[in-house]
């Protein structure tokens, strides 16, 4: 007999990189080496499962961003040429370890990989991973859910509510316009929230969303069942806290699954490790060293050299983790049905480019945790959120405290000494748009106007991902990620003036279409903010 409830979601999520102005791009690897390592090889996992009749629920958030890139022909066809040059290096170092027994057979391994993802891509899916993600919510296995517009990181947006409203429903017109459906549930980036919020969600059709587990347990009521069951934020919206415990195994440096020994070593990779000669005509510019995803060692330890990766080993340990992760949730759930009038939820969410790109085990690890509590002696079922929901249990009303996920679990890790010249020119642009879109209320808006109104609307959206400040903070592509800022700022400004003295260059406009071309159904009439009222 069931006892609890395990809900695993995974959010998947890639800033907006789209630079058709360019033959090809260094951060368009972001998304390829996501494609190839996490969201085929999760495809793949949920095709065998549904294929062999396991009865399993599993939730995806999907941001709009990534959607769009997923469905933009020129990405795909440059998709296409990356997986074909990551193939022919494969087939080079076939030869070029020849010698190495060992490492020749890790070779033909990255070979069949490659070769499988290109079969994938191309001839099974056609290209088309929502459609391909889409066959498993039809199929009652998955429960597809979204995010905000570019994933604005919500609280420190929140000196302007339209600001706010406007990142929610871009997102979830965005989710709607791909799929045909708005979803019930909703990720805020970064598990961001504060008090209030759940009141723009539920003008949105939102019937729940996710915080960190301090969100739920520092609620202005103290709640009666921790994090394992919801919270009714009052107006009928709910609230779902991640629990610590699944998170530290998945998640935790010290404690977490992925640091294991046994496991492929992320920073290995022939892109850095063999001579740039050598590499040189498989990277993009023949001169910057690039991960390759062709990764030789294992974890190892803290010894130096690496020991060689051993794939058999490593997917072994993967099932012992998988039944050590089901062992300690049957734990908990036994400990919490002698505490709780309700079987307990046991929310365990994670980035889902963990699944395999950093943790290249993760999806066979993902697959045996899914097996494993489908089996019914386990007294666990996986769940959705929105499954629950559905029980119809009684929920406790009350409201969450200020959070996110992120570092010291508050706004720490966007704003801080470095990142802190970025919100205010964001929150001036939009309270710019704001007033320029209600003084041209009731006036007469030409079509050129519009386009470049609704251009202005994605600059400022684009400007606004949470993604910059986090990378500038982090310090990894930072220059890039200034300049994505600072460039979409000054294309807002540009067109705002442009609107405001009414010298719109349409050959310019053009550009900035091509360019930034996301949500192409989006509404410049939406930063109105007596509008929203007028139409609630």
């Amino acid at each position: 007999m069931n006892k609890g409830y395990l809900s695993i979601v995974l959010h998947a999520h890639l800033p907006y990189v789209h630079h058709p102005e360019y033959d090809s791009f260094f951060e368009e690897s972001w998304l390829f080496e996501a494609v190839t390592e996490c969201y085929l090889p999760l495809i793949t996992m949920m095709d065998k499962l549904l294929e062999e009749g396991v009865d399993y629920r599993l939730t995806l958030s999907l941001s709009p961003t990534l959607l769009t890139m997923w469905r933009d022909p020129l990405l795909q066809s440059r998709y296409l040429h990356h997986l074909q040059r990551q193939l022919a290096l494969a087939d080079e170092e076939i030869v070029r370890t020849r010698h190495q027994p060992e490492y020749q057979k890790l070779a033909e391994m990255y070979q069949q990989f490659f070769r499988g993802a290109l079969c994938s891509y191309r001839d099974h899916y056609q290209c088309d991973l929502a459609a391909a993600f889409l066959k498993h919510q039809q199929a009652g296995k998955l429960e597809l859910i979204t995010t905000a517009a570019t994933h604005g990181f919500l609280p420190l947006l929140n000196t302007s509510e339209t600001v706010v409203r406007n990142q929610i429903k871009v997102g979830l017109a965005a989710f709607e316009g791909c799929f045909g459906y708005r979803p019930g549930g909703f990720w805020l980036p970064e598990c961001g929230y504060y008090p209030g919020l759940e009141k723009i969600l539920a003008e949105a059709g939102i019937e729940y969303f996710f915080v960190d587990s301090h969100g739920i347990m520092a609620a202005d009521q103290s709640p009666n069942n921790g994090v394992y069951a919801p919270l009714n934020c009052g107006n009928g919206v709910a609230a779902f806290g991640r629990d610590p415990a699944s998170s530290n195994q998945v998640w935790s440096a010290q404690e977490g699954y992925p640091g294991d020994a046994d496991y492929r070593e992320y920073y290995s990779d022939i892109g850095f490790d063999l001579e740039l000669d050598y590499i040189a005509p498989y990277i993009l510019d023949g001169k910057t060293r690039i991960n390759t995803g062709i990764k030789y060692h294992r974890v190892t330890g803290n010894d130096l050299p690496k020991a060689i990766y051993d794939p058999d080993r490593a997917l072994a340990k993967a099932r012992l983790h998988a039944e050590d992760f089901i062992r300690q949730r049957q734990s908990q759930i036994a400990a919490l049905s002698t505490e709780m009038d309700r079987p307990p939820i046991i929310v365990a969410p994670y980035d889902a480019e963990l699944f395999g790109h950093w943790w290249f085990e993760g999806p066979h690890w993902l697959e045996s945790v899914l097996r494993l509590a489908s089996e019914a002696s386990n007294g666990i079922q996986t769940i959705s959120c929105g499954d629950y929901l559905d029980l119809h249990l009684p929920l406790q009303t009350a409201t969450p405290s200020a959070s996110s996920w992120g570092e010291q679990g508050y706004s720490s890790y966007w704003l801080n000494d470095s990142t802190d010249w970025i919100y205010p020119l964001i929150h001036k642009a939009g309270a710019e748009l704001e007033k320029l879109v209600c003084d041209l209320q009731g006036l007469k808006v030409s079509n050129l106007q519009q386009r470049a109104l609704n251009q202005a609307v994605r600059s400022l959206l684009l400007a606004q991902a949470s993604d910059w400040p986090f990378i500038i903070k982090s310090g990894t592509t930072v220059e890039y990620a200034k300049k994505r800022i600072t460039d979409h700022l000054a294309r807002f400004n540009y067109l705002h003036d442009a609107i405001r003295k009414n010298r719109i260059d349409e050959r310019y406009l053009t550009a900035l279409e091509v360019m930034d071309d996301i949500f192409p159904d989006v509404d410049f009439r939406g930063y109105c903010p007596e509008r929203e009222e007028s139409g609630r």
